[in-house]
Parts: structure tokens; C-alpha cells; sequence
């Protein structure tokens, strides 16, 4: 199994830059987007970061027969429930967030029967909106693909597939235990950091910037 067409929702970085690896990397796929934000289609559409940006979500997923939803965390369920009406059957559901089990939780309960399959690409920069996204952001990084213990394997590997032709690295495994690893590996290291530039702020003679520099 391969995916045909592919339907982005959320036009940042993260989105922005699947639509431009698959235009470089698989042509043949047909991709659209759609952003809540008119501005971000807008501009979406000028540096061409998918195939097609359509005006309304329904539009954009209609024929997909994956659907990536690139957008905040916590607003998964809600974007899922508004798409539910609309995918074609047997689409495939999947996304870029952080936090795993959560995701999984709220897809599943917005998306009843369909099958979703949450995927993190571990991959970004420091910059986000649709000017942001580049065609080689996910190059030898690992996208952890965590799929609930009913997934249809063949619609993995066709997730898997997908991302390695972007070129990434893929790792399977259970979502409860990815957030586990990424607490520790990116989220924890990310607070302490960010507690170090608090503290040295609070300290005479030390600088934000020289914390930042070193």
C-alpha cells in the first residue's frame, strides 16, 4: 500500500515542510492544505507548500487518502471531530505532535472507526509560520510512529514508507513509552535550560546572553 494524495492541515513548519518534501521528493503524490488562518493560506499558496490550498478544511481532505494534522497539541480533538464528517473511507489519520498518548486518546475518540496512526517527527527549528518550512527539515531525523495495538501493519508501513522518502528515520513504538523517552530526552532538557536563563538573570555579573552564547 502507498498513499496517493495527502492533506496537510496546518500550514507552519512542520506542515509547510511535509508539503515540500513530498513535492521534491514524491511528485506523484497529489498534496493539499489548509490553514484556519487566511494569511497562512494566503502565503502558503504564494511559496507553493502544497499542490492545492483550499479555503475550507472539508475541501482539503475530501480525497485524501492520509491526512496529517500538523497543529497545537491540544487542539487535535477539535480539529479531528471538524474533518470526521468529511474523510473518505478508509482514510488514514495521523500527525506531528510532541505528546503521544494524548493524541492518540483524543483521535481516537473524535475519529470512531477510522484509522489513526500518530506519528512525531522529531525535527524543527527555532522559527514557525508558513516561511518557515523547507524540504530538508526531517533529513536523517527520526520520526517515531506510535500506533495503537489494532493498527492494520500494512497501513504503518505505508506511514513509515512515506516518511523515510522525506528522509527520515523511522522507530516504532508503543505511545505511553515515547512520551517517557521524550520527556527525558527533549522535554526535560528543554526546562532545565530554560531554568538556567531564568536563574542567571536573577545573578550579578552573569548575562542572558552569555548563558545563551556558552
Amino acid at each position: 500500500m502507498s498513499f496517493s494524495s495527502v492533506a496537510i492541515i496546518g500550514l507552519g513548519l512542520l506542515g509547510g515542510s511535509i508539503g515540500l518534501a513530498l513535492g521534491e521528493h514524491l511528485p506523484g503524490v497529489a498534496t493539499t492544505g489548509f490553514d484556519a488562518d487566511p494569511a497562512t493560506r494566503k502565503r502558503a499558496a504564494e511559496r507553493g507548500l502544497t499542490g492545492k490550498i483550499c479555503d475550507t478544511i472539508s475541501d482539503a481532505v475530501r480525497d485524501a487518502d492520509l491526512v496529517i494534522l500538523c497543529v497545537p497539541v491540544g487542539a487535535m480533538g477539535a480539529v479531528a471531530a471538524e474533518i470526521a464528517p468529511h474523510l473518505r473511507p478508509g482514510a488514514v489519520v495521523s500527525d506531528v505532535g510532541s505528546s503521544k498518548q494524548f493524541v492518540a486518546e483524543a483521535l481516537a475518540a473524535a475519529l470512531p472507526g477510522v484509522a489513526v496512526i500518530p506519528a512525531h517527527p522529531v525535527a524543527g527549528t527555532e522559527r514557525s509560520g508558513p516561511d518557515a518550512g523547507f524540504a530538508a527539515l526531517f533529513q536523517n531525523r527520526w520520526c517515531i510512529i506510535t500506533p495503537p495495538a489494532d493498527a492494520d501493519p500494512v497501513k504503518v508501513q505505508a506511514l513509515a514508507d512515506l516518511w523515510q522518502a522525506m528522509g527520515a528515520k523511522i522507530e516504532v513504538m508503543d505511545a505511553r513509552h515515547h512520551d517517557m523517552v521524550l520527556a527525558v530526552t527533549s522535554h526535560l532538557p528543554h526546562l532545565i535550560a530554560y531554568t538556567i536563563v531564568g536563574t542567571a538573570s536573577d545573578l550579578e555579573g552573569v548575562t542572558e546572553s552569555e548563558v545563551i552564547k556558552y
